[in-house]
């Protein structure tokens, strides 16, 4: 798994668990470089996403966007899919069903 040095990482694809096609995406809801990801909620980003490209995109997104954050506010490099029953409790303790 890559394990960047988080001070100094300047592209998004250098981020563990982070390839074209979500580095794509997350410049299109406007985070250009790791170091914006830092304070970023997952699940708005995950909306954003959903809004800029008018349709409802899989959760597990929301679980990559978690994993990238999670690694830049000085987390350990872990597989996205490790997020998914995090995301899962944050849905229900939230009632976020709709998200």
């Amino acid at each position: 798994m890559k394990t960047p040095d988080r001070k100094t990482v300047s592209q998004l694809e250098a981020l563990p668990n982070i390839g074209k096609a979500i580095s794509k995406d997350l410049r299109l809801i406007g985070v250009e470089y790791p170091q914006e990801l830092i304070g970023k909620n997952a699940f708005q980003l995950y909306h954003l996403l959903c809004n800029k490209k008018s349709q409802r995109i899989d959760h597990c997104v929301i679980d990559v966007f978690m994993s990238v954050i999670h690694y830049m506010e000085g987390g350990s490099a872990q597989p996205w899919w490790m997020f998914t029953e995090k995301r899962k409790l944050i849905i229900k303790e939230n009632d976020l069903d709709k998200t």
